[in-house]
């Protein structure tokens, strides 16, 4: 049988991650199938174990990848806003929202709650939203901001981005430039705030 160029070769393990995120996204945690997954790719019920080895393993790569995912978004946002800590604070903030709402299956990943997981998995979930602190970190430190009002700005603008996120989900806020304007807005008025 002749090889498959490159470009059309197949990449199980990258379909079997996508598959995993909609096996949690359809299962959660508790019911996540291996087995289940490899049926919906066509491929063997090894073959989730030869990429990943076991269970745990592959809910890692999953978190893993859903991390990638934002962290090239996230990249690109902060070279075009380099130099501007504020701005980068502001622009990241709404891409954050606007990817929660956007990628509803990598969602899932970033709410995953499950006692067998969350102690292994807490600090991979937290990574996602971990560069923003440390932004406003900055920030405070470049207009001489004490730590009190740092931790404030950090739980403040943190509550805006996942409340404004559950607000879309639930259908209390729509979804739209407007509202994503009224997040901007509201990130705007903490960094101004003493």
């Amino acid at each position: 049988m002749a090889e498959q160029p490159k470009s059309k070769r197949r990449n199980t393990r990258e379909e079997l991650i996508k598959e995993g995120i909609e096996e949690i996204n359809r299962h959660g945690v508790a019911g996540f199938s291996m087995r289940r997954i490899a049926q919906n790719c066509g491929v063997s019920c090894g073959a989730p174990y030869k990429h990943f080895g076991d269970r745990k393993e592959f809910i890692a790569a999953i978190i893993e990848y859903v991390n990638a995912q934002w962290h090239t978004q996230q990249a690109k946002i902060l070279q075009t806003w380099e130099g501007n800590t504020r701005q980068q604070i502001i622009e990241v903030s709404v891409a954050y929202v606007r990817f929660l709402q956007e990628n509803p299956h990598l969602r899932a990943i970033l709410t995953l709650k499950d006692e067998e997981f969350d102690n292994v998995y807490h600090k991979m979930r937290g990574e996602m939203s971990s560069p923003t602190q440390q932004m406003i970190q900055r920030y405070c430190q470049e207009h001489q901001i004490d730590e009190q009002v740092r931790q404030r700005k950090v739980y403040v603008i943190r509550a805006l981005l996942f409340g404004a996120a559950l607000q879309f989900d639930n259908g209390e806020l729509p979804y739209n430039e407007q509202t994503l304007g009224m997040v901007r807005d509201s990130i705007e008025r903490e960094l101004d705030l003493p």
